[in-house]
């Protein structure tokens, strides 16, 4: 059997390459997301904008939204133009805007043209596809109702049937009407026991289908609960706002789900600012050279969990967070002081060696 997945969560405004190339200095296993981007977007705006990346974010996967095969194809064989590693459909995102644009979870409506949207999709790169979607749509209980359980695993197995290798389930209802998209994020109860079920049932025709959990789940002992119910985990806000807890996904996958614990030890964290120093003085380079403009803060937004739990972590947060500051850091070395003295509030500890030193020594 293949390893088991661990992701973090395609999720608006977060996973951007900032984000993405931040988490990868935490885990080397981990799956990573790119944020959704519309078709449209890829199809008429700044596709460099949306689809460049960095290599040491591999594995990276390109989730897309839209309905349109033919658009969807397209994008997909630019996918694999840029190099990403795989490409996810948007079926699980309740928002108004999105809906307006006929895709998202308003799709699970529509097995059939999901089905070829993916089949389209294969044809048109050599990328797996897979399908992130929800348990139901509204009043919908595939807990309760057999009717509404059997229009989740037709969902599924339409998928599956069309050549997608994963579905990834967050397991809560969608509702389309009545509720924001953070509150469709934490109100419809969560059902990890129907998700279950629906990977033994749709494994019984597809055994090589790879079945994700996602929704509600918030630290590595929780994931190694369900360890052998599921082929893999997606995390979003947990991973986003404690990003210490990757630290712990490499082992929690070479152990199969024995090793739940993890160190966060002071040389991770000067690991860790080295790393964001050289990260950022590299954007600085490749912004220079493109003549974009440069603003720290971009970077910093990502890490604010960071030092969660450490004594002066709310000073750490406010000089990272602090614009006036960010603003003016337009040079390397100013990089490096400006990391170093956002350590400094957390002790001595936290102080690192800069990387200019090291390169002297």
């Amino acid at each position: 059997m293949p390893d088991k997945r661990i992701a973090v969560a395609p999720m608006m405004e977060w996973t951007d390459r900032h984000c993405r190339s931040f988490h990868r200095m935490l885990t080397n296993r981990a799956v990573l997301y790119t944020e959704m981007v519309t078709t449209g977007a890829l199809l008429h705006g700044d596709q460099a904008r949306h689809l460049d990346f960095s290599q040491e974010e591999h594995p990276i996967v390109l989730q897309l939204g839209g309905s349109d095969p033919a658009e969807l194809a397209q994008c997909a064989a630019l996918a694999q133009q840029w190099g990403y590693d795989e490409i996810d459909l948007n079926c699980g995102c309740p928002s108004e805007r999105v809906q307006k644009g006929a895709f998202g979870a308003c799709l699970m409506a529509e097995p059939e043209l999901v089905a070829q949207c993916v089949s389209a999709m294969r044809a048109a790169c050599d990328l797996p596809i897979s399908v992130k979607h929800r348990l139901g749509l509204d009043q919908m209980d595939a807990a309760q109702s057999p009717r509404d359980y059997q229009f989740v695993l037709d969902f599924v197995l339409a998928v599956a049937a069309a050549g997608a290798i994963q579905v990834t389930i967050h397991a809560r209802n969608a509702v389309l009407k009545g509720l924001s998209p953070k509150e469709n994020r934490s109100k419809p109860p969560l059902h990890y026991d129907v998700a279950k079920q629906l990977r033994r049932d749709a494994q019984k025709q597809y055994p090589n289908l790879r079945v994700l959990l996602n929704g509600g789940l918030e630290s590595n002992e929780q994931v190694a609960q369900y360890w052998n119910d599921f082929d893999g985990f997606m995390i979003g806000r947990a991973a986003y706002h404690f990003p210490a807890m990757l630290l712990g996904w490499d082992d929690l996958v070479e152990s199969d789900g024995n090793a739940v614990g993890y160190l966060f030890s002071e040389a991770d964290w000067h690991r860790i600012q080295i790393g964001l120093v050289e990260y950022s003085q590299a954007w600085l380079a490749q912004c220079n050279a493109h003549r974009k403009d440069f603003y720290l803060g971009a970077i910093t937004r990502h890490i604010m969990g960071l030092a969660h739990g450490r004594a002066g972590s709310r000073r750490w947060r406010q000089h990272l967070s602090d614009h006036h500051a960010l603003a003016r850091v337009k040079t390397q070395d100013a990089i490096e002081t400006f990391f170093l003295e956002a350590s400094m509030e957390l002790g001595d500890w936290a102080l690192f060696e800069p990387p200019s030193i090291g390169s002297r020594a």
